[in-house]
C-alpha cells in the first residue's frame, strides 16, 4: 500500500486521487475477505479444546466464517498474536494473566484477579475478558497415589518432610507463579534439579518412576485415574486461574454478537467437565472437533 501511494502522488492530481481511493479499497476488500474471525489457543489440549468450542459457537450460532490458529506456543507468543491482530479470540487463566504477561502480585481472591486482569487489558491492550467460563485451572502437585497414603495429610505442607524429584514443564520454571512462588512457600526438597520436559510426559514420568512429583494442572485428564493424587496447596501458593476467553475489542466493536454468543458459555464448564473433555482427548483419542461438537450439543 505504501508503494502504491508514492506512485500516486507522482501522477496528476485527479488521477492521484482517483489511484489512491482504488488502492484503498482493494487493500480493504482483501483484508475483508481473507481475514474472518480468527480463534486462536496456546499448544496444550485443553488450549485446543476450548479454542474449538468458541471457533464452533460461532460459527453455530451466527454462520459466519471462522478460521482456526490452535497450538500457538506459550503464554507470550499467543498474548503477542492477539495482540498483533493475528488472532482476535483466544482462552487465557486469569492468575496467568497477572502475573506473567502483567507481571503483577497476583492476589488469591479470584474475583479481584478477573477484575485487575479485565481492567489492565482493556486499557494497555485493547482487549476484552469475557465472563469466566467455570473452572479454576490452578497448577496441581501430583504424586503417584501410594505416596500420598504414604504422607500424615495429603498436603504440600506435609510433603516438605519428604525429598521428591521433580518434573516440571518449561513454563512453571520460568513463570513467577510456578516454581519460584512453590518453593517461597513450601521450601520443599528436591533430589537434583528439577527436569523439565513436554508436559504430555509428565504423567508417563510419574507412572514409570522418573520422577516422585509432577506439576500438573488440576484439570488433566489423568487425574481421572487412581494411580494418581493432587496434594493439596494448603497455604495457597497458586493464585486463582479462572478461564475465560479474550477477544479484541476492535472485533467486538464491528460485531458484538460475537460476545453475545460466548457468553452463552459463561459458567458452563465446570472442573469435572474439563477434565472430563480432556480425557476425552488424551486418554480415548476423540478428535478435537468432535468433543467440543458434543459437548456444545448438550447445552440449551
Amino acid at each position: 500500500m505504501r508503494s502504491a501511494l508514492t506512485a500516486a502522488h507522482r501522477a496528476k492530481p485527479i488521477c492521484r486521487s482517483v489511484f489512491g481511493i482504488f488502492a484503498l479499497l482493494a487493500v480493504l476488500c482483501s483484508c475483508s475477505r481473507t481475514h474472518g474471525i480468527v480463534v486462536g489457543s496456546k499448544n496444550f489440549t485443553e488450549q485446543w479444546v476450548l479454542g474449538e468450542i468458541a471457533a464452533q459457537q460461532i460459527e453455530r450460532k451466527l454462520h459466519v466464517e471462522v478460521r482456526r490458529k490452535l497450538n500457538l506456543g506459550g503464554t507470550l507468543l499467543t498474548h503477542e498474536a492477539i495482540e498483533n491482530g493475528a488472532i482476535d479470540i483466544y482462552p487465557e487463566y486469569t492468575g496467568t494473566a497477572a502475573g506473567v504477561v502483567l507481571k503483577q502480585r497476583v492476589p488469591n481472591d479470584p474475583a479481584q484477579v478477573y477484575i485487575a486482569v479485565r481492567d489492565a487489558y482493556l486499557r494497555r491492550f485493547h482487549l476484552v475478558w469475557l465472563p469466566p467460563l467455570g473452572f479454576n485451572d490452578s497448577f496441581a502437585m501430583v504424586v503417584r497415589s501410594e505416596d500420598a497414603r504414604r504422607l500424615p495429610t495429603p498436603t504440600l505442607s506435609a510433603a516438605a518432610a519428604r525429598n521428591w524429584r521433580l518434573g516440571v514443564g518449561y513454563e512453571f520454571l520460568t513463570r513467577p507463579d510456578g516454581l519460584e512462588r512453590l518453593d517461597g512457600v513450601y521450601h520443599l526438597s528436591w533430589k537434583g534439579n528439577p527436569r523439565s520436559m513436554d508436559l504430555g510426559l509428565l504423567y508417563r514420568a510419574l507412572q514409570e518412576e522418573h520422577v516422585d512429583m509432577a506439576a500438573g494442572n488440576s484439570t488433566d485428564a489423568q487425574l481421572t485415574l487412581s494411580r494418581y493424587a493432587v496434594l493439596q496447596d494448603d497455604r495457597k501458593a497458586f493464585p486463582p486461574y479462572d478461564a475465560c476467553f479474550v477477544v479484541r475489542q476492535e472485533l467486538m466493536e464491528g460485531n458484538p454478537e460475537v460476545a453475545r454468543v460466548l457468553n452463552e458459555l459463561e459458567n458452563r464448564i465446570s472442573e469435572a467437565t474439563m477434565r472430563d473433555l480432556n480425557r476425552r482427548v488424551q486418554v480415548e483419542h476423540v478428535p478435537v472437533e468432535t468433543v467440543a461438537r458434543d459437548f456444545l450439543a448438550r447445552l440449551p
